[in-house]
């Protein structure tokens, strides 16, 4: 059994629960465990760091921390979020490369009784773990239904392959592994070029023109090349394309219909898994259609909620003493602004 430290983030047990759930029929099945970093807290997605530096990068570390307090022997922290992907990763890289951004950020979680030593542990995403760790021919090799006539269309967002501080994809810009990947799992994959393109992320709320227009271009496109649904490894570009898509729509009077699902879902039904386990018929955008034609039983949709009303949320428990935070104290807050804005433009526009 491989064991990881766990990073699930915020989306896994909210907006991204089907990937959470889909993720440990699948890790059950290749014999992977992740072990849940204990207190963990969220990395502030991707407002915080635009907001105050010095702050973002103690929240983002202060999970760097308690990673390395809870190795017991695993030295890689898992991620399937993308964006928290690239927060834990940016940061460990900064920490390793800049000293002085490392002194400020462990001043700060002293506050907390808390240190990070850079480079004391390895961030990878989810799916570069199954891609390079488990291997394709170890996942063919637990394909029991493969997806034979299901079009997908792989899209792995803008945050996965890039910036690659530890070069782990072949072409950056184009990567080819994760078609590989789904491939294996039965499925015919186009060619997608937009596989890297980003999906607006918080568009939608900032400028809905640009934010639609964003994923109409993924969507049309994925159409043009008649694949039966977009699959990520992202919950926000999941989110967006699937819960924005009737307004996009809207916006541009067109009728796409374009399901998105996680890669790890479509693996879970090479697999064998029962559609309902892996989260499948929650979906916004339904992919209903889709499976049926490939025999996938999909459970009955959920009751649609009145309109203007919300689904429920079930918070994730935490522990009774709340999550304490890092304090950065006023005068190293400008000495870290300052140390920041010297460090090279690529930190600086990260």
């Amino acid at each position: 059994m491989s064991d990881y430290l766990y990073y699930p983030g915020c989306s896994m047990a909210s907006s991204a629960r089907a990937y959470g759930s889909s993720l440990e029929a699948v890790c059950a099945t290749l014999d992977l465990r992740l072990r849940e970093v204990d207190d963990w807290n969220c990395c502030g997605a991707t407002e915080y760091l635009g907001l105050s530096q010095a702050r973002a990068y103690a929240l983002i570390s202060r999970n760097l921390a308690l990673a390395e307090q809870q190795r017991d022997g695993a030295q890689t922290l898992v991620a399937p979020c993308s964006a928290c992907f690239v927060n834990l990763a940016k940061t460990e890289h900064y920490l390793r490369e800049d000293p002085r951004l490392s002194a400020n950020v462990n001043s700060a979680l002293a506050a907390g009784g808390l240190h990070y030593t850079p480079g004391a542990v390895e961030v990878r995403h989810l799916v570069e773990i199954i891609l390079h760790e488990v291997g394709v021919p170890e996942v063919a090799r637990h394909v029991t239904h493969p997806l034979h006539g299901l079009r997908v269309a792989p899209y792995l967002g803008c945050l996965v392959s890039r910036p690659d501080y530890d070069r782990r994809w072949r072409l950056r810009e184009h990567p080819l592994e994760f078609d590989r990947l789904l491939a294996a799992l039965g499925a015919e994959v186009v060619d997608f070029p937009l596989r890297t393109d980003c999906c607006g992320g918080h568009m939608t709320q900032i400028s809905p023109d640009t934010g639609f227009e964003l994923i109409r271009r993924l969507v049309s496109a994925a159409d043009r090349l008649e694949a039966d649904m977009l699959v990520t490894v992202c919950p926000m570009c999941q989110m967006n394309v699937d819960a924005y898509q009737a307004e996009m729509n809207r916006h541009f009077h067109t009728g796409y219909h374009m399901p998105i699902l996680f890669f790890t879902q479509l693996m879970g039904l090479a697999f064998g898994e029962p559609a309902g386990r892996l989260g499948i018929g929650a979906e916004i955008t339904s992919a209903r259609r889709a499976l049926e034609r490939i025999g996938v039983e999909v459970p009955p949709e959920e009751e649609a909620p009145a309109e203007g009303a919300r689904r429920p949320h079930v918070p994730r428990p935490r522990k009774p003493q709340g999550l304490p935070m890092p304090q950065m104290p006023p005068e190293e807050d400008a000495a870290d602004t300052a140390a920041t804005a010297a460090q090279p433009e690529e930190v600086a526009a990260s």
